[in-house]
C-alpha cells in the first residue's frame, strides 16, 4: 500500500491511499497529496482589518474573509470549535467557491484583498494557496491568522504571496503546544523568524491566563530579539467549553501585566477587555495616542479613524517619531454586519445551540442540521433581532423545536419562561418608582448598546434603561465619557455576565476615572451570579429574576439560587455550581459532555 508522510504542517501524519491525518483534511490519491474538500467555503464577507485582527497594516482597510471548517490543532478552550470540530467540511452549509470567483468578489467588493481566519489556512492550504497567488496577480493582499505549524516545505510554497499574517501564539513552552496534540513549539519559532527575515508583516496574538505570565514574558523578549516593533496582541482568556472560569485573569490583572510587557516591546494590546485604553496605537517616544479603537467583540477591534488622518510618512504627529505601520490609514471605514466579521459567527452559532441543548438535545448532529439551516438560507441577521428580545426569543426556541423535532421538549423551555415572565410581571404590578440603570461590559465607561437583550431584561425587571438614551454603534456598544456617564447619574449598574469585571474592581476604576453617579457612591454596582445569565442561552430568565430581586428586593418573590438549581435540574440533568460555568453560550457548565461522546468513552473504557 502507498503511504507517504503529510508535508503541509508540522504533525507530518502518516497518510495511506484513501486514508486522512489527524485533521481529515487530506488524502494520499494515485501518490499526490491533495483535499479531501477543495473550493468549499463557510464565509466569504468583507470585513475590516483590524476584526481579524491585524493593527498595523493597512488601518481601517477593508479585506474580504474567507473562512472553512477544520483545524491541524486540538486547542483546550478554544473559541472557534463549533467551526473546527463541531461543523463538519462536507456540511452543506459551505458553498463552492473556486480562486476566480473569490478574487472577483473582493473587486467587486471593492476589498483591498483577501484574508483567512478563525479556522487555520493548514486546514484548506492547497485551495489558500491558489487564491493568494492568484491575488498577487490581480494586485491584491494577501493575509492570514494562522498557529504557523508550517513545514518548511509549505511555507516555501506560500510566503511569497504573502504579506501579512497574524501568528497565534499558545504560550512559549513545548508543554503549551502538547497542550493542543502537537510536538512542540519549535517549529513555530522557525517560521516566525523566517517570515519576519522575507519581510512579511508579522503580528503575534498570544493568550494570557491566571497562571502564564512568566511564560509570557519569555515570548516578549523572544520577540524583541528579532524586532521590538512586533505588535503583540495579549487575548485575555475567555474560557469555552471544558475550560475553567478561574482560568480567566481579571481585567485590572490584564492590563498590569500588558504595561510590564510594554517595558519589553514598544506596542503591546489587550482584547477580550472591552473599554481598556489599551487598544490603542501609542507613540512608542512620547506616548500620544495616534489610533484609536474599541473593543470590537471576542479578538477583534474597532479604527476610530482620525479626522486629520496620519502624516504620509507615519511619523507621530506630536513628536514627529516614525510608526512602524505598513500602508497608509483607509479614508473611511467599513461596517460589518451584526455577526460578520471574525468570531462573533461563532457566538452566533453558540447561540443556537444554547437553545437545544437547553431543550433537552442530545446529538451533535442535530445541531449541526440547524446551523446548515441557519446559515444556508440566510439567517444571521433575523437570528441578530430574535434574540435581543424575550418574547422573540421564546418564539425561536418552539420554531428552533419543531424543525429539530424536540417540539415536546422546546415547548417545556419555552412553557417555563413565560410562567416566570408572567409571575414576575404580577409580582411587579405594585413595585412604585422604576430605578435608572446603567448597564456597561468590562471596565465602567464601555456600555452596552440599547437595544440588545441585557437592556430589554433591565425593563422587563423594573428598570429603566438609560442605555436607550445612548447612541448606539460598535459590537456590542461603545465608549462614553465620564462626563456623559456622571450627566446619565444611574441609581444601578450592571455588569455583563459576559465579559464581567469584579464589582470592587469596577468601583476602584470609577473613582480613578471621576465617575461620581449615585450608583457609584452608593456601592450599587452589581455583577451576576453566574456567567451567560444576560446574554446568549435561555439561562437569560435567571438574569432577569435576579436583577428584579435587586431592583424591587420588597416585590420580587424569586428565590434566584433555588431557580437556578431548579434550571439547571430540568434542563440540563446538572447540578448548579456557579464555579462550573465558564462563558460558553451553549455548554451550560465546564463539566458538561454531549451524551453521544460520554457513551462512546464509557463504552471504549469498558471494552478495556
Amino acid at each position: 500500500m502507498t503511504n507517504e508522510n503529510c508535508t503541509i504542517c508540522e504533525r507530518r501524519c502518516r497518510l495511506d491511499q484513501g486514508r486522512p491525518g489527524a485533521c481529515g483534511l487530506y488524502e494520499l490519491k494515485q501518490g499526490n497529496i491533495v483535499e479531501r474538500y477543495p473550493d468549499q467555503f463557510l464565509v466569504a464577507c468583507p470585513i475590516s482589518i483590524e476584526t481579524m485582527p491585524i493593527l498595523h497594516f493597512h488601518p481601517g482597510a477593508k479585506f474580504l474573509q474567507i473562512t472553512t471548517t477544520g483545524c491541524n490543532f486540538n486547542c483546550p478552550g478554544c473559541i472557534s470549535t463549533v467551526l473546527v470540530r463541531e461543523i463538519t467540511p462536507d456540511s452543506r452549509a459551505l458553498k463552492r467557491l473556486t480562486a476566480e470567483q473569490v478574487i472577483t468578489m473582493a473587486e467587486e467588493t471593492g476589498c483591498q484583498g483577501i484574508v483567512f481566519l478563525m479556522n487555520d489556512p493548514l486546514a484548506a492550504f492547497f485551495r489558500f494557496l491558489r487564491i493568494a497567488e492568484l491575488a498577487r496577480a490581480r494586485g491584491l493582499k494577501v493575509g492570514c491568522s494562522s498557529n504557523a505549524y508550517f513545514t518548511p516545505e509549505s511555507l516555501t510554497q506560500l510566503m511569497p504571496f504573502l504579506d501579512f499574517i497574524n501568528i497565534g501564539m499558545k504560550g512559549f513552552t513545548d508543554a503549551a503546544y502538547q497542550a493542543c496534540g502537537v510536538q512542540g513549539i519549535h517549529p513555530v519559532l522557525r517560521n516566525l523568524a523566517a517570515l519576519h527575515k522575507a519581510g512579511v508583516h508579522v503580528e503575534i496574538s498570544c493568550i494570557l491566563t491566571r497562571d502564564n505570565e512568566a511564560e509570557l514574558l519569555d515570548l516578549a523578549g523572544h520577540i524583541r530579539s528579532l524586532s521590538p516593533c512586533i505588535p503583540l496582541q495579549v487575548m485575555r482568556f475567555l474560557p469555552f467549553e471544558a475550560a475553567a472560569i478561574d482560568a480567566e485573569p481579571t481585567i485590572r490583572a490584564a492590563e498590569a501585566f500588558c504595561r510590564r510587557l510594554q517595558k519589553i516591546l514598544h506596542y503591546v494590546y489587550l482584547f477580550n477587555t472591552p473599554g481598556s485604553d489599551l487598544l490603542h496605537t501609542r507613540c512608542s517616544k512620547c506616548g500620544h495616542v495616534v489610533l484609536y479603537r474599541e473593543f470590537y467583540g471576542p479578538m477583534g477591534a474597532k479604527l476610530k479613524l482620525p479626522e486629520d488622518g496620519l502624516p504620509d510618512d507615519n511619523s507621530c504627529p506630536a513628536c514627529p517619531h516614525y510608526l512602524p505601520i505598513v500602508g497608509s490609514l483607509a479614508p473611511k471605514g467599513y461596517q460589518e454586519g451584526d455577526f460578520e466579521g471574525g468570531y462573533p459567527l461563532t457566538r452566533a452559532m453558540e447561540m443556537v445551540e444554547a437553545m437545544l441543548i437547553a431543550m433537552g438535545v442530545t446529538q451533535t448532529g442535530v445541531v449541526v442540521r440547524a446551523w446548515e439551516n441557519l446559515l444556508a438560507e440566510g439567517g444571521l441577521n433575523s437570528l441578530h433581532q430574535i434574540i435581543q428580545h424575550p418574547r422573540s426569543y421564546i418564539q425561536a426556541i418552539r420554531e428552533l423545536g419543531r424543525e429539530a423535532d424536540a417540539g415536546d421538549r422546546a415547548e417545556d423551555l419555552a412553557g417555563y419562561l413565560e410562567d416566570r415572565l408572567a409571575r414576575l410581571a404580577a409580582d411587579l404590578t405594585m413595585a412604585g418608582r422604576r430605578p435608572r440603570v446603567y448597564y456597561a461590559m468590562g471596565k465602567p465607561l464601555f456600555y452596552i448598546n440599547g437595544g440588545r437583550m441585557e437592556n430589554q431584561l433591565v425593563e422587563v425587571a423594573g428598570g429603566v434603561s438609560l442605555n436607550k438614551a445612548l447612541p448606539p454603534g460598535g459590537r456590542p456598544g461603545r465608549n462614553i465619557t465620564a462626563g456623559a456617564l456622571n450627566a446619565l447619574n444611574p441609581e444601578i449598574i450592571f455588569i455583563s455576565a459576559f465579559l464581567s469585571n469584579s464589582v470592587d474592581d469596577f468601583i476602584d476604576e470609577c473613582h480613578r476615572l471621576g465617575v461620581t453617579a449615585d450608583a457609584v457612591k452608593n456601592r450599587r454596582v452589581y455583577v451576576h451570579p453566574a456567567a451567560g445569565w444576560d446574554f446568549g442561552s435561555p439561562r437569560w430568565i435567571l438574569g432577569l429574576m435576579y436583577m428584579a430581586s435587586v431592583f424591587h428586593p420588597g416585590h420580587c418573590r424569586f428565590d434566584v439560587m433555588a431557580e437556578a438549581r431548579n434550571f439547571y435540574r430540568r434542563f440540563y440533568h446538572l447540578d448548579f455550581s456557579a464555579r462550573q460555568v465558564n462563558r460558553s453560550f451553549a455548554k451550560p457548565a465546564a463539566n458538561w459532555h454531549w451524551q453521544e461522546k460520554e457513551n462512546a468513552t464509557k463504552a471504549l473504557a469498558f471494552s478495556l
